[in-house]
């Protein structure tokens, strides 16, 4: 396959652009040049024509041919949806143009707005660069860089799964199909390493580990990070985080950091649900944004230099409360770890649907969830997206990327209820998404995958069916605590009661439990899973972070004789 195409786009300056980006990606990417607007389109729709990719539009924020830059953004969008755009002002315009174009970037109809190189070894240009071109090759199906392999003859819900556990790992990923002609001699590879004279699909070899025949995305991700009793963990530890997502892995960068010896386990991917977000614009830091992904794994490995121990894959089925002294002890079915405190951060599921003909399709076009790598797989189709959440706004914007057309159904009569306005904003400017309120999906089918849904309006009962090849339900939250032991106080809805939150008659001495305390002590909550809870990313993190005091204070109390 040819290289991917970039389309520097200036009337004035692409002598400028263009040897600037000759000295960096000339080697991996096909670098196009054009004067205006209709020319780039012209250039994208040629390469697009040809079976090659757009990875990047660069343009001067004045050209020749229009005053209408953010048009120009709209055209070049329908031509290639997942291609990232850039807007880079000469620097004689940069500061006079911004507060025009900072109106669109506010927007979603560009993703940088960037001040021209003016020299060699302009850093920070390149850096915005190099994240818009890694975020885009995070989105392709098939790319060219890979730390996992996939042997699997068919697409389907195992190897989706698989995929996407990967994808949220940031390990990119390929498939290959074993009637491939050109792997042949792999296969006979891996059939002796494996002992075996056919093989089960699909197989996973993945960070230079030995082969699996998968039968689940637990089997790859134990082949990867190994058993709790493949680690060894010394006596107690000092902290144990059920849950890596936000709130979890903030404790564990801060706690370990700290002198606390960590050890995190988690169920699936680390980054939970905020994992999955395939871009996030809101959070401190990122003026950017940055994928839920790369969120994640920045944290993780934060946390894995401050020297906190993972444990992936791994679902806890019991949490036993220490007493007298005792530590608490966490069981998986691949060992225990003893801890001197818990932190719960494990998160929530999302609620299941209820209709019985599309649960059966669940991995065949639907998912719970935002499913980056169901979402590649959506080019062309009508896709439907039910929920009214960040989290549902995110997947969306996503996946209009791809698939043709995108229907968001809420039961609510709109989305400032329950959505940032940022998101509202991309989403209206969005044309191939559309929002249909006062709805709900209560039926759907299709021969072995989605075909169809059925909408009724929750006001007039009124019902429609649309073609549909892809759903996902982003339904809000249901905590998982069937695990946790039943001394332990949760609100009606299961979720865990912290703090004053915690009925008075569970109060020790007459005092309510620290801010993030649960009623076992040394048991601490945070993140979603806590009642009462904020619910966003940046919210999840601060709780995490709270944690390590309360942690420090439990392991050393203060001393009778020094209480004021």
């Amino acid at each position: 396959m040819a290289d991917p195409a970039i389309i520097l786009v200036s009337g004035d300056h692409a002598d400028v652009l263009l040897e600037e980006f000759q000295s960096r990606y000339a080697r991996d990417y096909d670098l196009r040049t054009a004067a205006g607007v209709d020319e780039a389109e012209s250039v994208a729709q040629q390469i697009r024509d040809d079976g090659g990719q757009v990875a990047l539009f660069v343009s001067d924020s004045r050209l020749p041919d229009t005053d209408q830059i953010f048009e120009a953004m709209h055209r070049w969008r329908v031509v290639v949806p997942n291609a990232r755009k850039v807007i880079t002002a000469h620097w004689d315009h940069f500061v006079e143009d911004g507060p025009r174009l900072r109106v669109g970037l506010a927007k979603g109809k560009y993703d940088a707005y960037l001040l021209m190189p003016r020299g060699r070894r302009d850093e920070e240009f390149h850096n915005a660069i190099t994240d818009l071109l890694s975020d885009w090759g995070s989105t392709v199906p098939q790319p060219e860089v890979v730390s996992a392999k996939i042997l699997s003859p068919r697409h389907d819900a195992l190897t989706m799964a698989i995929r996407d556990f990967l994808d949220r790992m940031g390990m990119q990923n390929k498939v290959w199909d074993p009637a491939d002609p050109a792997i042949q001699d792999y296969l006979g590879m891996i059939k002796d390493q494996l002992g075996v004279d056919e093989l089960r699909y699909p197989v996973v070899y993945a960070a230079n580990r030995v082969p699996i025949q998968a039968t689940s995305v637990h089997d790859v991700a134990v082949s990867i990070y190994g058993r709790p009793d493949d680690f060894e963990v010394e006596g107690v530890v000092d902290l144990a985080i059920v849950g890596g997502g936000p709130a979890g892995l903030a404790a564990a960068v801060y706690g370990a950091s700290e002198g606390l010896s960590v050890v995190v386990i988690e169920a699936e991917a680390i980054g939970g649900q905020a994992g999955t977000s395939s871009m996030i614009r809101n959070y401190l830091g990122f003026p950017r944004g940055i994928s839920g992904m790369r969120l994640s794994m920045r944290a993780r490995n934060q946390a894995l230099r401050f020297g906190t121990d993972f444990f992936t894959g791994w679902e806890v089925t019991e949490l036993v409360a220490g007493t007298d002294g005792e530590p608490h002890r966490l069981c998986t079915d691949g060992g225990d770890v003893r801890a001197r405190t818990v932190l719960i951060s494990s998160g929530v599921a999302y609620r299941k649907l209820g209709v019985p003909p599309l649960e059966e399709l669940v991995g065949a076009g639907v998912n719970y969830g935002a499913a980056m790598t169901a979402a590649r797989e959506m080019e062309g189709n009508d896709v439907v997206v039910v929920g009214g959440g960040n989290s549902a706004g995110q997947a969306a914007l996503h996946l209009a990327r791809f698939a043709s057309s995108v229907t968001i159904v809420v039961r609510r009569p709109a989305l400032e209820e329950t959505m940032s306005q940022y998101l509202i904003d991309e989403i209206s400017y969005n044309d191939r998404i559309s929002v249909v309120p006062c709805t709900r999906v209560i039926d759907g089918g299709g021969e072995g995958q989605l075909e169809w849904l059925c909408l009724e309006d929750t006001t007039t009962g009124e019902r429609t069916t649309k073609p549909a090849q892809g759903l996902f339900l982003l339904l809000g939250a249901e905590p998982r605590c069937d695990w946790l032991p039943a001394e332990l106080a949760r609100d009606k809805n299961s979720f865990v009661l912290t703090g004053r939150d915690v009925p008075r008659d569970q109060w020790l001495d007459g005092l309510p439990p620290a801010n993030l305390a649960t009623t076992v002590p040394g048991i601490f909550a945070a993140g979603d899973i806590r009642s009462g809870s904020m619910k966003r990313v940046a919210a999840a993190s601060g709780e995490g972070a709270s944690v390590v005091p309360l942690v420090h204070a439990y392991l050393a109390p203060v001393p009778e004789d020094e209480v004021a």
